[in-house]
């Protein structure tokens, strides 16, 4: 999981390697995640939703995505991003 700093906004974008791919952490991405914490679907169909090649590539998302970012709730996603944003920029 690495963290990138837009530098013009100071802005945090989190996202998450997978083999050669970064996939950002945004809100559709993780109420994609909710859905398959919550509900019996395979890493096939997470796979498919998050546009990766197999059930592998969905395999090692979901084990490099830091478990405070799974359960945080789609919709206070970009408010907790704001948040990180705001303390980084302060210790700079």
């Amino acid at each position: 999981m690495g963290e990138r700093a837009l530098s013009e906004t100071r802005e945090v974008v989190f996202v998450v390697k997978v083999g050669e791919k970064e996939i950002p952490v945004t809100e559709d991405v993780l109420k994609i995640v909710r859905e398959y914490v919550r509900t019996p679907m395979s890493l096939e169909e997470l796979a498919e939703k998050l546009g990766l090649e197999s059930w592998e590539e969905a395999y090692e998302f979901v084990k490099a995505l830091p478990l405070w970012i799974m359960w945080t709730p789609p919709s206070l996603w970009e408010y907790r991003r704001r948040w990180i944003s705001s303390k980084m920029s302060k210790e700079q």
